[in-house]
């Protein structure tokens, strides 16, 4: 599954809130989006999960416009993430989970021996299993997020769209998200707010700016200490852990460390 934005602009009320974004997410390829609060993140995945529609551009996958996608065909495709569901009613987590199996079923089908294995695998990959009749609304904010990860793990698509997936999430489990993400192999997109996970994580990175898209790049290129001072306004160092072989980024502000000395 191949995503292809191409040149979108989206406004709200008049007020043009994302300009000539253009980005592509190869098959199977994991990419970020970092950029400071407001830059437009959330707002580029509301438009690719088609909750908001551009003024102009095109977005497809596999080269077919999603909005000419019916809403049945669209989830079967594309499984949406998001910091914590809202909803005004309570269901068991298990219920929660089985919602990712409705695009697969007609409107009078039953649901099967295979639909209950998948629903209760998922539930095992997010460590949920033993949570099956607790009410969603009681769990904290990091057991609902890994709730709704399984639900994006039943719904068996092929395009994952993650808005800051860790957020309220221990750190022992926003490693454990991430991996188990990335090990998926499935074509995903996500809004990440922490540029450590980023850098271990993302096989590129785009970089979001007042609506636009600055640069774009691999980890080990992209996130540099002159690039994270002019976009994020904060001093770094950046080094190659050599025990994770991963980027390692340290932050500090402007005169901290002669501070200390």
């Amino acid at each position: 599954m191949k995503l292809v934005v191409e040149g979108l602009y989206c406004s709200i009320e008049g007020t043009q809130i994302l300009r000539d974004i253009n980005l592509e997410v190869a098959s199977g390829e994991f990419v970020g989006l970092i950029g400071p609060n407001g830059s437009g993140k959330s707002s580029l995945l509301r438009c690719i999960y088609r909750v908001m529609k551009p003024d102009a551009g095109r977005i497809t996958l596999n080269g077919e416009d999603i909005w000419r996608l019916s809403a049945r065909e669209m989830a079967k495709q594309t499984a949406v993430v998001l910091q914590e569901m809202p909803t005004e009613f309570d269901f068991t987590v298990e219920e929660m989970v089985w919602m990712g199996r409705t695009p697969h079923q007609g409107m009078f089908d039953y649901e099967t021996a295979k639909d209950r294995d998948i629903v209760m695998e998922a539930l095992a990959r997010v460590g949920m299993q033993t949570f099956t009749l607790r009410s969603f609304l009681s769990l904290s904010g990091g057991e609902k997020q890994r709730v709704l990860v399984a639900r994006a793990l039943a719904q068996q698509a092929s395009f994952l769209v993650l808005d800051e997936p860790t957020n309220h999430l221990d750190i022992r489990y926003q490693l454990e998200l991430l991996e188990l993400v990335k090990g998926l192999g499935v074509t995903t997109i996500a809004a990440l707010h922490d540029l450590n996970l980023a850098a271990s994580y993302c096989d590129r990175i785009y970089v979001v700016e007042r609506g636009a898209i600055r640069s774009a790049g691999v980890p080990q290129e992209l996130l540099q200490p002159a690039l994270i001072r002019e976009v994020f306004g904060v001093g770094s160092k950046v080094e190659y852990d050599p025990n994770t072989h991963k980027l390692r980024i340290s932050f500090f502000l402007d005169g901290e460390i002669e501070s200390r000395g």
